[in-house]
């Protein structure tokens, strides 16, 4: 079984697949003044740094899809015992009471929502930007002059 040349096993070039090939083609140039394995690290912190965005992301979304669920749950489970009792005298009363309550359970659900679903956007927004300006420091010191 061959096993897949872009990949090496204890060097941090190949912890993703490409950086090793990416190195070799940098050698080949023999391009002056450019340190290969500065400029790999930085490719790997950079797929480093999106992996963790994607992660955020991911787990913001779950808890935004997990919660709009339990509000589903609670929200049939009251219409339910709304209709339950709806054969009672007071009942039209009733009704307008619980669709009133509704509507503003509704409103905070959808506060609450909106404001999860902002929350995992920021946190995935944050590991890109913080990568951003770390690869505005490395750029800086790479081109400096050695």
């Amino acid at each position: 079984m061959e096993t897949d040349s872009r990949q090496t096993s204890g060097s941090d070039a190949g912890a993703f697949p490409g950086f090793e090939d990416l190195k070799k083609l940098i050698e080949k140039f023999q391009l002056p003044s450019v340190d290969t394995d500065a400029l790999i690290d930085w490719q790997r912190r950079d797929m480093e740094a999106l992996t963790e965005a994607n992660r955020q992301a991911s787990e913001g979304i779950k808890a935004l899809v997990e919660r709009r669920n339990e509000i589903l749950r609670e929200t049939l489970s009251e219409w339910q015992a709304a209709i339950k009792d709806a054969t009672s005298a007071e009942a039209m009363s009733k009704r307008a009471e619980v669709a009133k309550q509704g509507m503003q359970k509704a409103m905070a659900n959808f506060r609450e929502l909106s404001e999860m679903e902002a929350q995992a956007r920021n946190n995935a927004w944050k590991v890109v930007q913080e990568r951003m300006q770390e690869n505005m420091a490395s750029l800086q010191k790479l081109l400096q002059p050695k």
